[in-house]
């Protein structure tokens, strides 16, 4: 039986056809990664009471997927909102945070995509960054609109990121405003040209890696289908 990968979604005001009602979503580029990767997907949206429908629907996954999305509430690393912080959720917020303790007390494989880099940052007691272009002076990493910042980044020789990859330089596809600052029990394992951390992923096993990038968009890209791939294996595996 290929294995079972979680995808944490969106639960969003949405128009289709002759609706315009709520709806539990996100991008398909997700799902199709995961189809390529030798995965089934499978969709999480925010769930109540979200600590027990966590454990419950964890205890039926292989792997577990962080999506990107919105900013993560500032409140949960102690934090005051920068004024360009904002519409963040505090459904998902709850509800990934609660998937990240029943995934690892299940040991299961975890990938962080963009925000769910950060949300698995600041599970671990880390801290973010609220406006990127603060720290680096431009808006290279997220242009704006629906676009993707193309980024160079280096890799960290050896790590596990760098097997994945199979190389210690590649060009990403970034949107994203935000970043982390720091990532207790995390080892920083990718940056881009302007030092920004791009990666970061947790020694030995489970397998349990966070980038900042947007894999899902490059399926067919190493920097796409390498982190998928990796994390179908491993859920595979376990």
């Amino acid at each position: 039986m290929p294995p079972l990968i979680g995808l944490s979604a969106y639960r969003e005001q949405a128009r289709w056809g002759v609706w315009d009602t709520s709806a539990d979503l996100l991008p398909s580029d997700y799902a199709w990664a995961v189809e390529s990767a030798g995965g089934v997907p499978v969709l999480l949206p925010p769930s109540l009471p979200y600590a027990a429908a966590a454990a419950a629907v964890v205890a039926r996954l292989d792997g577990l997927v962080v999506s990107g999305g919105a900013d993560v509430q500032p409140e949960r690393y102690d934090a005051e909102p920068h004024p360009r912080t904002v519409r963040w959720r505090a459904d998902r917020d709850a509800w990934e945070l609660a998937l990240l303790d029943a995934a690892y007390a299940r040991g299961l494989p975890v990938l962080g995509v963009c925000r769910g880099m950060q949300v698995m940052a600041v599970h671990a007691g880390g801290f973010l960054d609220q406006h990127v272009p603060d720290l680096v002076g431009h808006e290279q990493h997220n242009p704006g609109g629906d676009g993707y910042g193309d980024i160079a980044v280096r890799v960290e020789p050896g790590s596990r990121l760098d097997e994945v990859l199979g190389g210690t330089g590649v060009t990403v596809r970034c949107h994203h405003h935000q970043s982390v600052r720091t990532h207790p029990g995390f080892a920083a394992v990718a940056w881009a040209g302007d030092g920004l951390l791009e990666a970061i992923e947790a020694p030995g096993e489970p397998f349990r890696l966070a980038v900042q990038w947007h894999p899902e968009v490059t399926p067919g890209h190493g920097a796409g289908a390498g982190v998928f791939a990796a994390l179908v294996e491993a859920a595979a595996d376990r």
